[in-house]
């Protein structure tokens, strides 16, 4: 027995001092010693971390043509290795005799192939220690030692495009992106410490350097930063939580749970937080800095228009009059196809709405008319074109030198003109550049207020004219709203309290009570009731089957919410929410017509719990988190629910989730800046509101995924905060049973679905529902965080 014993105590200690068994080449090994190389030409000549999570060996970015870098050892299912780190992003070496080595005065050197075996790359350091080498830790740190405390050289402090656990972010280094997926070289996105301390992104394109983030018209104190600290430093830790000396911090949405991480800057610009998910072999987006990436400037290239939309993604396209500059990349944007005009007269203005560009701005004009600013834009050879808008019923006119950062996006209320010569102007089809499904229809107008005419006030002879002309034009819009008119000036001649209307677009139609009241059997087969209205099934004239709202409180709460939900629907196009067909105002009569769910409201499913088994509730799970995140970041205005429950929650036939029931929402002009509501009262359904409401704090849009998280509460453990007692209590109990039994979900999950659920899928599930019901509301993700998260659960 004390042979082997021996043998086994001489390879042991020849591990703790780390003497190489190979004096040419380290095929497979954690360490690199002077005098050692690694050769492109050996596929084996890698080191690797001594965890197994990490391998540093010649990776190819090209055709023949390589990198020295990190990696994950680990492949996803694409089998396209996830780099880490790179020595020679932008110089790569040949695919033949280019080595990595060690050499005898302490400097680690790359070289490439040649005769004259040029040093591509090198650490330039000195050492004499004969205890040097170059060892891959389990962190994903390449460090070169020479046995003294500090490293001689680690890959921590020169970092490329990744930051990895527990790694320091410092004001000496930088993050810079890709140029592409498959170009690995220096791209155009930065993110490093500014001189006043701020972490920034920044973009360095072919011809403008601009920031931003934290967004440029925000203060630093407005976007929640501290300037001028003594220390600049940032790190990710290994459970996911991320913190900057500027006061920047955030947790990803799997906090704690994967081991594998790192946040990257990627080839887009934007700052993302990855995890590994085992299972499926996949990295999963876990944080990111930016939901929609046209906001990301440079994002198309100037003289051009970014749109996005969560199904179609990002999408360039070049303006009216200009051509792509590279039809391989948008990055430089789009050249103009005409001359510029050098004689008077001979330039006009194309109109675009919903669209912005930032910045680049020649000069500012207040308190003036549009014609003003398009005699001004004339005028100056160097306008391009100008932004047109109003602020606190101010107009504003922002001149523009060039046209870069354009995005288009619902909510933008400015109008945009593009200056270019006559003849192309008379050749641009008015109509939105980009067509994208997620931009909101504005067709619809708010509701306004006018009192009606009386009969009296209207002449035989206008009537007429009226009537002849509804003959001939039919059902044109025009002709019905007068007919309305004329309709609920009759019977506001009967009663003495005056009544407002709707101006519908033509995707509604305004129905007449007798309509309804004959579509719905005289109001016979009722299918659902609320506080302040009941819904009956009814069918149309053209044989659609509806549902009928028909609201019994006719008091002034009523007509407000009423009105809400009216002026809130036309807004909406979203498959996650529910189609409205029309409504009807007539007298005291209210009622709301919508498109008919054949399996009721989710709250009547779940109270039969064997009606929807575990992959048919997180299907309704993801449904209406994509439903309230449109609602809250995608439409033209910000829309707040204020009421997300089971009840309003509507199924069709192939359980499809609908969010329904606006009376209680309101709206917000994005344009405003102004991301927080002032409420006269409480709104929601005890149960699932908000602990703002109680506490009087402003409310935002926070309170909706509070809400929401209750709500996916109730579908995993089949119990209803609201139906058991009317006191809060029973919320918070929910709440924190949820969470005390966080490691043991068969003793929370409803009966019904305890052995159909997948652990993994699950567990996230419970996390984003108990992260969304956070008593802080800052803790609390966006509806569109939730929707990523569930998206890769």
């Amino acid at each position: 027995m004390a042979v082997p014993f021996y043998h086994l105590l001489v390879l042991t200690i020849s591990i703790l001092s780390h003497i190489p068994i190979s004096s040419s080449s380290s095929s497979s090994s954690s360490f690199l010693t002077k005098g050692s190389s690694l050769c492109v030409d050996n596929d084996d000549d890698i080191l690797v971390s001594p965890n197994g999570i990490f391998t540093a060996g010649f990776h190819q970015v090209g055709e023949n043509a390589y990198g020295f870098a990190v990696w994950f050892s680990e492949q996803p299912t694409s089998r396209s290795r996830t780099v880490v780190w790179m020595a020679n992003r932008d110089a790569p070496v040949n695919g033949k005799h280019s080595t990595l080595f060690i050499s005898e005065d302490g400097n680690l050197a790359l070289t490439d192939a040649g005769d004259n075996r040029n040093v591509i790359w090198s650490t330039q350091t000195k050492s004499t220690s004969s205890l040097l080498q170059l060892q891959l830790h389990n962190t994903g740190n390449l460090v070169l030692n020479g046995g003294e405390e500090n490293p001689l050289w680690q890959s921590f402090d020169h970092p490329t495009d990744t930051l990895l656990p527990n790694q320091l972010f410092t004001k000496k280094i930088q993050l810079v992106s890709s140029r592409s997926f498959t170009n690995y070289s220096s791209g155009f996105y930065k993110l490093f410490f500014d001189n006043d301390s701020i972490l920034r992104l920044l973009y360095d394109g072919v011809k403008t350097t601009t920031v931003f983030w934290p967004h440029p018209s925000l203060g630093t104190l407005e976007a929640g930063r501290l300037p001028y600290v003594d220390i600049q430093r940032a790190s990710l830790d290994s459970d996911g939580e991320f913190n900057s000396s500027d006061g920047f911090r955030f947790r990803s949405a799997d906090f704690g749970l994967r081991a594998q991480r790192f946040m990257k800057i990627d080839t887009d610009g934007n700052l993302r937080v990855y995890s590994f998910d085992e299972r499926r072999l996949k990295w999963e987006v876990q944080w990111q800095a930016f939901s929609n990436p046209c906001q990301i400037h440079g994002s198309c290239g100037p003289n051009s228009l970014c749109s996005y939309s969560p199904d179609l993604g990002r999408r360039c396209a070049c303006l009216h009059g200009y051509k792509m500059a590279d039809s391989q990349d948008w990055s430089y944007g789009c050249d103009s196809e005409f001359q510029p005009c050098t004689q008077n007269g001979c330039d006009d203005f194309i109109e675009l709405r919903h669209v912005e560009f930032y910045g680049y701005d020649l000069r500012l004009i207040i308190n003036c008319t549009l014609d003003a600013c398009k005699k001004d834009c004339l005028k100056d050879y160097n306008c391009r074109g100008f932004q047109f808008g109003w602020t606190k019923g101010i107009p504003y006119c922002y001149i523009k030198a060039s046209l870069h950062n354009g995005y288009q996006m619902g909510g933008i209320k400015a109008l945009m003109y593009i200056k270019l010569p006559k003849r192309l102007v008379s050749s641009f089809t008015q109509k939105t550049i980009i067509q994208s499904s997620f931009i909101c229809p504005d067709a619809v107008l708010s509701p306004i207020m006018r009192t009606y005419k009386t009969k009296h006030d209207m002449t035989p002879k206008s009537l007429e004219f009226m009537l002849l002309f509804g003959c001939m034009l039919g059902f044109i819009e025009i002709v019905c709203v007068v007919i309305f008119w004329y309709c609920s000036s009759k019977h506001s001649s009967t009663t003495t309290t005056e009544q407002t209307y709707f101006l519908a677009a033509i995707e509604f139609r305004r129905f007449t009570y007798s309509e309804l009241k004959k579509a719905s059997r005289n109001f016979s087969e009722e299918i659902g009731r609320g506080g302040a209205s009941i819904v009956y099934k009814g069918r149309l004239a053209d044989n659609r089957i509806a549902a009928i709202k028909r609201l019994t409180n006719t008091n002034r709460q009523g007509e407000a919410e009423f009105q809400a939900e009216i002026s809130t629907i036309g807004r909406l196009n979203h498959m996650n929410l529910i189609q409205t067909w029309g409504y009807c105002a007539e007298g005291k009569h209210r009622l709301v017509v919508y498109e008919y769910m054949e399996k009721g409201s989710l709250a009547e499913n779940l109270s039969s719990g064997h009606k929807l088994d575990w992959a048919t509730r997180f299907d309704i799970a993801k449904g209406i988190a994509k439903g309230l995140a449109y609602l809250h970041e995608e439409c033209l205005e910000w829309v707040l629910h204020c009421d997300v429950k089971p009840h309003n929650i509507l199924l069709d036939a192939n359980y499809n989730p609908k969010v329904a029931d606006f009376g209680l929402s309101t709206l917000l002009e994005r344009r405003s800046g102004i991301n927080q509501w002032n409420f006269s009262m409480i709104r929601g359904t005890r149960g699932y509101m908000a602990p703002e409401w109680v506490l009087n704090l402003p409310i935002t849009s926070k309170v909706d995924v509070f809400s929401y998280g209750v709500v996916i509460l109730e579908m995993i453990t089949g119990r209803s905060p609201a139906s058991m007692n009317e006191n809060d209590e029973i919320k918070r109990a929910l709440i924190d049973r949820v969470r005390d039994r966080i490691d043991g979900f068969d003793e929370i999950v409803d009966p019904w679905i305890r052995d159909q659920y997948d652990d993994t899928v699950m567990e996230n599930l419970v996390r984003i529902a108990l992260q969304c019901v956070e008593e802080d509301r800052e803790a609390r993700p966006s509806m569109r965080q939730v929707v990523d998260m569930l998206l890769y659960a």
